[in-house]
């Protein structure tokens, strides 16, 4: 039958009913950005991964390749945004071979839209797709229900408010590369600093038309770990032995076994 159905809902509430806790949604934290300048575009992101309140890696890549001129970057559930880049991007190299042609950043987004759309939501991977192709460089960015924006600037993630005030107030016509590649920086660490979400160092991809992407991996390390001011290692004996007593679990006895008879 055609339509939504809403069966589980009304199962979630029933058990509810019964004094079962509901589950609750785990907030995931994120900045990543994307920025187009006159000869290509930039996107970039943050390296935190949590885990509820814990972070789980100071050091994680949310930039992925997806062919050698397209890249996206990710928000959301780790594993999906990892998972669903790598389907499509082994997709769009199929329609490459078949087409035989270089693939469009547009053919990506149609394959993720329509992918994510399918699910309704249940993939949690919001995206920041960017690339060149014969037609240009171009800059969208697609949500978990599978709508999509497309704009000279955009951000994403826990961290993309803080993300997209440094955007708003800095972005121009005609960016040269350094100047989007720095506008992009900054916006992730504006992010970083202001987002709990959000930390640790700076990832950067860069695409231009005419070259492969520019990976540019711990472009920026603004939280590295200060060296220990004094040495907490104390030489064998500094605490006194008071007491030493063993106690013997178990007797062993040995007996030999002649294995030739």
């Amino acid at each position: 039958m055609a339509g939504l159905s809403f069966e589980n809902y009304q199962r979630n509430d029933y058990l509810a009913s019964q004094g079962h806790a509901v589950p609750k949604a785990t907030s995931t934290g994120t900045t990543i950005v994307g920025v187009k300048y006159d000869k290509g575009v930039v996107i970039a992101a943050d390296t935190r991964s949590t885990q509820g309140p814990i972070v789980a890696d100071k050091n994680c890549a949310k930039l992925h390749r997806m062919a050698p001129r397209i890249w996206c970057a990710g928000a959301g559930t780790a594993a999906d945004t990892e998972a669903v880049t790598q389907l499509i991007g082994s997709n769009l190299e199929l329609h490459s071979q078949y087409a035989n042609r270089e693939p469009r950043v547009v053919s990506a987004l149609q394959m993720l839209k329509q992918h994510l759309f399918r699910y309704q939501g249940h993939i949690g991977a919001y995206l920041i797709v960017a690339g060149v192709d014969p037609t240009g460089a171009h800059l969208f960015s697609v949500q978990a229900h599978g709508s999509t924006d497309v704009g000279h600037y955009l951000s994403l993630g826990s961290g993309s408010l803080a993300a997209m005030a440094t955007l708003e107030s800095n972005w121009k016509q005609n960016l040269t590369k350094d100047e989007a590649v720095k506008l992009a920086s900054d916006a992730i660490q504006a992010g970083i600093w202001n987002d709990l979400g959000s930390g640790s160092n700076v990832d950067v991809c860069v695409m231009e038309v005419g070259k492969d992407a520019e990976y540019l991996r711990n472009y920026i390390t603004p939280n590295v770990r200060e060296p220990k001011q004094q040495s907490y290692k104390f030489a064998r004996g500094t605490t006194a032995v008071l007491r030493e007593s063993i106690i013997s679990v178990c007797d062993v006895q040995e007996e030999p076994v002649d294995v030739t008879a």
